[in-house]
Parts: structure tokens; sequence; C-alpha cells
């Protein structure tokens, strides 16, 4: 019996540390998908639109699409499978670089912008990477899983801008239509990555819990999947609400457009660089502390911002900032996957996934007109309540946790 039951684990840990591999190459690939429409979709709409008031929404629209298909893709994955969810959202995103890239030939504003939505819909598969890695895992595996799988995102910040630079005249008299053509193929690239996806036996202890399945009001009332959700929406809602104004604020202070860019470089690296060694710190100090001391970053980030307008605080405050959403986000992406059955988690990651980008949709939209309407200032100053309400209840549930494994 004893024999069986290793053979039977052994099976379980290869197809799962198979499927993790997989997932972050696709990461690698489809985590480009966002940074090359966020990058080029103003610039883009500065030449498309009619209404220069206009011009951010191409970003927008990717935002909106982003938090309108995560409750669709978890519904898809439900029903037919994670590997069948994922080739099609590949597809999506395959179309939505062509339809972008139509957009640009034709200088229709409107094409352009249906594909920068379809492009959100493809993100919405991506985001969920995270939690498909840790399908046939429990415990610290399953956080080293989750972390590795987010170190993809750094190799895609890096592809996406570069991707920008080598192909953006690739297509003469059509500026950027062959960044967003390298958009298509980058997730066309994905299907036979995602081809290999495998679902792992679940482990035996898990079989015991597969049989519940909750509804979905009651798993909201469960104080331990709300506090897990709530500190994924304040962690990644912070974090886009300030790093959308940042750009912005430092050209308004009187810093360079280049000065700008390189703060966001080393924001993005800040936000994927600790992706190494986070799952070792959760096994380490508990997923609830990493994302105590993600927040406190964040709110740390706010002080900074608050402390001058140098470059030197706008880029510390980045930086920060960036480490703070690691620590936060990934540590809130494990608490929510420690919160359901196996039967359950569609609902519960389709749901924490709409409330998060759901999020991420309204501070992206709401951060420009405040920052224009009350400062930079306002905006760090909000963000150090938000951050204090989700901090108490995290703490004191850290403390309540001998060992916090």
């Amino acid at each position: 019996m004893g024999i069986v039951e290793a053979t039977f684990r052994d099976r379980i840990d290869v197809a799962a540390s198979r499927n993790v591999w997989v997932l972050t190459a696709a990461q690698s690939l489809g985590g480009a998908n966002s940074p090359i429409v966020i990058s080029l979709g103003g610039l883009v709409g500065q030449h498309l639109a009619s209404d220069p008031a206009a011009a951010t929404l191409p970003v927008s629209m990717l935002n909106l699409g982003l938090a309108l298909g995560t409750l669709p893709a978890a519904a898809v994955m439900r029903r037919f499978g994670r590997r069948t969810g994922y080739i099609l959202g590949a597809t999506l995103g395959t179309i939505a670089g062509i339809v972008a890239t139509i957009g640009i030939v034709r200088s229709s504003f409107v094409i352009f912008c249906l594909g920068t939505l379809m492009a959100g819909f493809y993100s919405a598969y991506v985001q969920s990477y995270r939690f498909a890695a840790t399908d046939g895992l429990t415990g610290a595996g399953r956080d080293r899983a989750i972390s590795r799988v987010m170190v993809g995102g750094l190799i895609a910040a890096i592809i996406g801008p570069q991707l920008v630079i080598w192909t953006r005249n690739a297509l003469p008299g059509h500026a950027f239509a062959g960044s967003f053509l390298s958009q298509a193929m980058l997730a066309l690239l994905a299907v036979p990555i995602l081809l290999a996806l495998r679902r792992p036996a679940a482990p035996a202890a898990v079989h015991a819990t597969a049989a519940a399945n909750r509804p979905l009001a009651q798993m909201l009332a469960s104080p331990r999947y709300l506090l897990a959700v709530a500190t994924g929406v304040v962690s990644y809602g912070l974090m886009t609400f300030v790093m959308t104004a940042a750009p912005m604020a430092m050209a308004g202070h009187g810093h360079s457009v280049d000065s700008a860019s390189l703060g966001i470089q080393w924001h993005v690296l800040a936000m994927f660089g600790p992706s190494f060694f986070t799952g070792r710190l959760m096994a380490r100090f508990g997923k609830e502390r990493m994302a105590a001391t993600g927040l406190l970053l964040i709110g740390g980030s706010a002080l900074i911002a608050l402390s001058g307008l140098d470059i030197a605080h706008f880029w510390g405050s980045l930086i920060l900032l960036g480490l703070g959403w690691n620590f936060g986000f990934i540590g809130a992406t494990a608490m929510v996957a420690e919160c359901h059955s196996p039967s359950e988690r569609g609902k519960a990651q389709g749901a924490n996934d709409f409330m998060v980008f759901g999020t991420v949709a309204c501070a992206s939209f709401f951060a420009g007109s405040l920052l224009h309407s009350s400062g930079w200032s306002t905006i760090n100053w909000l963000v150090l309540p938000a951050v204090a309400f989700i901090l108490v209840p995290l703490v004191w549930r850290a403390a309540s946790l001998p060992g916090n494994r």
C-alpha cells in the first residue's frame, strides 16, 4: 500500500511540476499582452480619436475587458477544463492583435478599441495561470508554484517593450501596427505551449473535501475568503491607482518623459523580480504575514511620495509600490487558493478576479481625473486609509495562526 501511495504521489508531483513550467512559459508570452496595449494604446489613440480626451480609451477598454472577462473565463474553464479555456483565450488574444492592427491600418478608432477590449478578454485567462499552477499541490508547494508562475511576468515585462521597439515600424506608413501584429503572434505562440498542460490528480487529502461545493454567497460570507479577496483588491487596486497617475504627475512637476519611463521600468522590475523568492518567504513566514508586509510597503510608498517631489521621491515610491504589490498580491492569491475545495475553484477564483480586476478598471478610470482635479498628494493620502482598513484584520489573522503555514 505504501508503494502505491508513493507512486501516486510521485505522479501528482510530476504532472503538477510540469504544469508550473508550462504556465510560466505561457505567462512569459501572454503577460506581454497588457504591456503592449498600455504602452501604445494612448499614443495610437491620439492619432485615431477625433476627441483628444478619448485618447486613453483603448487602455481603459483593456482593463474593462479584463474585468468583464473574468467570470466568463471561469465558467468556460469550469465547463471544459483549463487547457481548453486557455487555448480559447490565446485564440482570442491572436484575434485581438489582428483586429487592433486592422484598426490602425484603416484609421478606425472604434475597431482599434474593439481589439484592445478583446485583448482584455485574453488577459482574463492569462491572469488565472497563477491559480492553475496550484492544481494538485498543497501547502508550501502551492505557494512556490504561484510565485514561480509570476516570474513569467518579469519575462513578459521585458518582451513587451522590446517588441514595441523592434516592430513599431514593421508596416510602413502605419506606426505601431507591427507592434500589435507581434502581440497576435505572441498569443499564437502560446497555443502549442498550452497544449502541453495536463490535469494533475488531486492529492488524497484533497479528495476528502472535494464534495464541498458551497454557493458563492456562502463563500463570500466566509471571513477567511473575504479577507483574502479584499487583500488582493486593495493590493492590486492601489498599485494601479498610483501607477496610472505617476507618469502624469512626474511630467506635471517638471520631470522628463524619459525619467518617467525609467521610473515605471524600475517599478515593473520591483513588481516581478522578487517572485524568484516570494514563494520561499511565504513558506517560511506565512502568506498572511507576507501580504501584510506588502501592504506596509504600499503605505510606505505613499509616505515617500508625500515627502517630496524630486525624481528620487517618485522613483523610490514606485519601487516600494512594486515590491508591495508583489508581496501583497501573491500573498493574497495564495490565501484565496486555500479557501476553497477543488469543486469550488471556478466560482472562488472567478469571483476573486472579477472583484480584483473590476477594481483595477475603476482605478485606471478614476486616477487621471482625480490627479487633474486634486493633485498628486491627494492620490497618495488616499492610499493610507485603504491600507489600514485591510492591514488591521490581516495582522490580527496572522497573529492568530501559530507558525502561519
